[in-house]
């Protein structure tokens, strides 16, 4: 068997939505959806520095209120959280695993976790050296997202984009798609820029792409940090 490339979040720091205000808890018995328990800006970050385990618990408590198994590995530094150096975690932020990143056959598995209304920053992906620019398409396993890349501006959006990211000319591409659980989306080009935000009662996705190349990851807010 031939040894994976083994993508850590260290590596991807090294290279490289709106009024949320809520994380989930329990499950609701009438709906199987997750209940809502307020939460304010100030539950995730201590003197103004994020606090990521904070962070950690409330995806855990979303998880279980989707019945998605919190498997070991969620437990251990392989599971990561990020609000992007924004300061806004509540509406710019997520948490995911690198479940594969195997660039010599050719193949990644990604798992993305997003409170309700957390936006990923605007990014792309572009070719390097060591590789094509990686081609993504996402299953939405719970909850839905908002989808947004290139193409005409989708008027009347379906929900407000952080202010933080229009503020810091962050945001690029307005053509939005609703994705709901079962359904699949793919980008339209490998290089486009793109970004998705959850919906009320946040996402759990599942992304599958070509190989990830740190180098490669170029975000549109040049003051993210991943």
């Amino acid at each position: 068997m031939r040894a994976h490339n083994k993508i850590t979040r260290r590596s991807v720091l090294q290279t490289l939505v709106v009024g949320a205000g809520v994380m989930m808890s329990s499950s609701c018995s009438s709906t199987g959806r997750p209940c809502m328990n307020k939460l304010i800006k100030s539950d995730f970050y201590d003197h103004g520095k994020f606090n990521k385990q904070k962070a950690l618990e409330a995806y855990y408590n979303m998880m279980r209120g989707f019945n998605y198994p919190v498997y070991p590995i969620l437990k251990t530094d392989q599971f990561w959280t990020s609000d992007f150096a924004q300061n806004d975690f509540l509406n710019v932020g997520m948490a995911g695993i690198f479940w594969i990143n195997n660039t010599a056959e050719g193949y990644f598995g990604h798992e993305i976790y997003l409170l309700p209304g957390q936006m990923i920053v605007e990014h792309g992906h572009n070719n390097c050296t060591e590789g094509k620019a990686k081609m993504e398409s996402w299953l939405v396993r719970h909850g839905m997202i908002y989808t947004f890349g290139e193409g005409e501006p989708t008027r009347d959006l379906p929900v407000k984009l952080p202010e933080s990211q229009l503020k810091a000319n962050g945001i690029t591409v307005k053509n939005c798609k609703v994705q709901k659980e079962g359904e699949i989306g793919t980008l339209n080009r490998a290089t486009a820029k793109h970004f998705m935000m959850a919906g009320p009662n946040g996402a759990i996705v599942t992304e599958y792409g070509s190989p990830h190349y740190g180098p490669a990851l170029e975000f549109t807010n040049k003051t993210v940090v991943f």
